[in-house]
């Protein structure tokens, strides 16, 4: 009689259980991952468009105007195509300028908001992000970012935390 050679049904099934095991462990790991990186490229972003106004400011909006909207930075090279869309990495992003008054005397301001598209487990993020010009970036939790509020000297968030 010949010896059979190979694995039998029930060896099979037991490997494939731990195979399975082992993905289930790994795959919320690896979907934190993918959030922390998406946050982490949400902030670099966060960076990119404060130097972003900054330097309209000094180039094009004569030392005292910021862009008025992310399509003035693309237009003008500051920023790539990708994140002058307004959409990288699973993250929403805006940036409005006010124009300076003259009745009051108010000088001109930004602000720049970046949200995740789905929040969650599952999502591509759970902290929304803010900056204006004093190029602080402020956190909050879930899909509502940060907002100064006001025009005053100093515009300070009165939600969110800042990123140390």
């Amino acid at each position: 009689m010949k010896k059979e050679k190979g694995f039998s049904l029930i060896e099979l099934l037991i490997v494939v259980a731990i195979i399975g095991i082992i993905a289930a462990i790994a795959v919320p790991n690896l979907l934190k991952s993918r959030q922390a990186a998406n946050e982490a490229s949400a902030i670099s972003a966060m960076r990119t468009i404060g130097t972003a106004q900054a330097t309209y400011q000094n180039t094009y909006g004569k030392n005292s105007e910021f862009a008025k909207a992310m399509s003035d930075l693309q237009s003008g090279a500051f920023v790539d195509a990708t994140l002058g869309s307004g959409i990288k990495s699973g993250y929403t992003f805006a940036t409005t300028g006010t124009a300076s008054g003259t009745s009051p005397v108010t000088p001109s301001y930004f602000d720049t908001t970046s949200s995740p598209q789905s929040v969650g487990n599952f999502g591509t993020g759970n902290r929304s992000f803010y900056s204006n010009e004093t190029y602080v970036i402020y956190q909050n939790g879930g899909s509502v970012a940060p907002s100064a509020g006001t025009t005053s000297s100093v515009r300070v968030p009165t939600t969110g935390t800042p990123i140390q």
